[in-house]
């Protein structure tokens, strides 16, 4: 009798384990798949957002691609309206600055390719007293300080004649973007004193070149070594071309640019 009530009692304990194995089993199944649910959630909320990201960003970019071209597409008209405006004018500052100013007073921001462009025609067009106008002009609204307009400028400085505004437009270069300012600007101011037989300002343009690591380009050379020759120092003449003239030169031949060795003897 007890030991049958033993035995009952072991398989209802044994019964007992496996329900409860059986619902831990359920319930891990069911908070597998809860998780599994939860993380698919997430990866495409995460999908969702790179790709919403990535449609503004390309949307952004195609907007500003248009405005650019917008923008571009209209200067050459402005360019061209600024240079009538300003042709038939008198040679005097203060029309000039007028004309600039209304030309300018219905903009919401400077149109400096407008600007640029304009300078460009009237530097083709050899307009030089209106290139140094609007080029002086642009400076005083504090826009357009770029190498290739104090290029422009020095290059109209030097045909309309102004030494010595060249001059002084030369020093506040150096001294405000000295580690910046490239060969072209240097080979246009010697190529300035050059024009206008003045050898000591050229050997003193090549000394800050030289201090400054810019290698000179055949032209400057050759006029730099011309410098020194006029102020009759050979030796740095000679010094000049054996450093900084190239070994090689172009010659044409039978209709045909060839290359050929320099002679230095």
């Amino acid at each position: 009798m007890g030991a049958s009530l033993q035995i009952e009692f072991v398989n209802c304990n044994l019964l007992l384990k496996g329900i409860n194995s059986t619902r831990l089993s359920k319930k891990l199944n069911i908070t597998s798949a809860i998780k599994h649910s939860q993380k698919q959630e997430e990866l495409s909320l995460t999908i969702s957002h790179v790709a919403d990201q990535k449609k503004v960003q390309k949307a952004g970019k195609v907007e500003h691609h248009l405005w650019k071209k917008r923008e571009s597409a209209g200067s050459g008209q402005k360019a061209l309206n600024l240079v009538r405006l300003i042709s038939g004018l008198p040679n005097e500052k203060e029309s000039v600055y007028r004309a600039l100013d209304k030309w300018i007073a219905w903009e919401t921001e400077f149109p400096l390719i407008a600007a640029a462009k304009a300078l460009r025609i009237l530097r083709q067009q050899r307009m030089w007293k209106r290139v140094i106008q609007v080029a002086k002009w642009m400076l005083s609204k504090g826009q357009g300080a770029t190498m290739a307009t104090y290029d422009t400028l020095l290059l109209a400085f030097d045909m309309d004649k102004r030494v010595d505004e060249a001059e002084t437009l030369w020093n506040m270069i150096l001294h405000t973007s000295t580690r910046s300012v490239s060969k072209r600007l240097f080979s246009r101011m010697i190529s300035l004193y050059d024009h206008h037989h003045v050898p000591e300002k050229i050997v003193e343009v090549f000394a800050d070149m030289e201090e400054l690591g810019v290698k000179p380009d055949e032209d400057t050379v050759r006029r730099v070594a011309r410098a020194f020759q006029m102020l009759g120092q050979e030796d740095k003449h000679k010094l000049v071309v054996q450093r900084y003239q190239s070994k090689w030169k172009y010659v044409h031949f039978n209709g045909e640019r060839a290359r050929v060795r320099r002679d230095t003897k």
